[in-house]
């Protein structure tokens, strides 16, 4: 499954002496703007009790970004992004009809434009036209996807308005979601995206509406509305965290109208330099019909990392977690437990399985990062159709 140590050294070599050249790179605009440039090389393998092959793919991502001076409070961003397989390592479906026979690994090759937008800034306002990522909160609802190499952005206007103290508020109009599939799996789109926020002495508590509306002939709208509450408390030896979110979402796809809701309760204690979360998410059903959706979501950070649901079950999903997380070696680590289960499940579906995840990840030498990282899925009741999915990720960073 994984590339044997003497493969995956050449390529993390290789991938070093790319680097040597971002200075000579980035020097020729240095003083017109400035210059990025990020690598990041990984190796993925996907193993599946199933009858598709096990999947291995080694791959380069390479971002390339160019911010102008500001001039008359405008300013622009231009930012290229090419993902590449490395070596030959590529046996894997990328999602686009290559090697359906083997286990997904959703990073194609592709070469494009990630962003390039105007942006205006003066008094509290920030305004934006053109291509680029689009975040709110914590990528539950809106997010750029950023795990896969080919991370989401969106052709967008997005308005913020910050001039009042404490008080945030975002609008975003959509038009195209470019999405982690290259080009060919973009979406056009009509979404309207408002988040308002609020700074407490306890929190921030968060109010948002997304009205999604996919543009592909098919008939799919998402209406959600909601409010969230994160904070932290104080404290040097002890300090305690906290979230609540709720939301109801309205659909239509194809004629058919559905209606579920969103539940998220976390709380976790922070002592000697250790978190511990305790959390319990619903991703609500309509009668077993439909399953509360985000799909312009970060979904690779939730529900586990293997990815079993980037779609919602028709059941619903609830989420039981824990996790601890700290730093060791100069690094981080986290290792997390998921046991899941349907919303609204029958006597044939109800268990949708677990799932264990660790992660180490590093940064050394100013420029470079590291890491490894697991996921190990248990399959529950047959009839959801879920089989035991292990993967496990190397990789090696560098950004100038």
């Amino acid at each position: 499954m994984l590339a044997n140590k003497k493969t995956l050294n050449k390529s993390i070599v290789s991938a070093l002496l790319l680097t040597t050249l971002t200075p000579v790179a980035g020097q020729a605009f240095a003083d017109a703007g400035s210059a990025k440039i990020d690598f990041r090389l990984r190796h993925e393998s996907v193993s599946q009790d199933n009858a598709l092959k096990d999947a291995d793919a080694l791959t380069l991502r390479t971002t390339l970004t160019y911010t102008t001076p500001s001039v008359g409070n405008f300013s622009g961003v231009v930012e290229f992004e090419d993902s590449r397989v490395v070596f030959g390592i590529d046996d894997y479906n990328n999602t686009l009809g290559m090697n359906t026979d083997y286990s997904v690994i959703a990073d194609p090759e592709t070469t494009e434009l990630d962003q390039g937008f105007v942006q205006y800034k003066n008094d509290g306002i920030t305004a934006k036209l053109g291509r680029q990522v689009i975040t709110l909160d914590n990528h539950r609802f809106v997010g750029h996807v950023g795990w896969r190499q080919d991370k989401q952005t969106f052709d967008a206007a997005t308005l913020v308005y910050g001039g009042i103290d404490k008080l945030t508020m975002q609008y975003s109009y959509i038009t195209k979601r470019n999405r982690i599939f290259a080009d060919q799996r973009d979406l056009d789109s009509k979404d309207h995206l408002f988040n308002v926020g609020y700074k407490t002495s306890l929190g921030t508590l968060t109010g948002y509406g997304y009205l999604l509306d996919e543009d592909e002939g098919m008939t799919k709208t998402y209406d959600t509305w909601g409010a969230r509450f994160a904070g932290k408390s104080d404290g040097d030896s002890l300090a305690f965290v906290y979230t609540g979110e709720y939301a109801t979402q309205s659909a239509e796809i194809n004629g058919n109208d559905f209606d579920a809701d969103y539940y998220l309760l976390e709380g976790g204690v922070v002592f000697s330099g250790v978190t511990a979360k305790l959390g319990y998410e619903v991703l609500g059903s309509d009668d077993g019909a439909f399953g509360f959706s985000t799909p312009l979501a970060t979904l690779h950070k939730f529900n586990g990392w293997t990815d079993q649901f980037l779609g919602t079950p028709a059941q619903g999903l609830e989420d039981a977690y824990i996790s601890l997380s700290g730093q060791v070696f100069s690094g981080n680590w986290l290792v997390a437990y998921h046991d899941f289960s349907a919303d609204d499940g029958t006597a044939e579906i109800d268990d949708f399985g677990s799932e264990w995840d660790a992660q180490f990840t590093i940064g050394f030498a100013k420029h470079y990062s590291a890491g490894v990282k697991v996921g190990l899925y248990q399959e529950g009741d047959n009839a959801t159709g879920k089989v035991d999915t292990d993967k496990v990720w190397f990789w090696l960073g560098a950004k100038f």
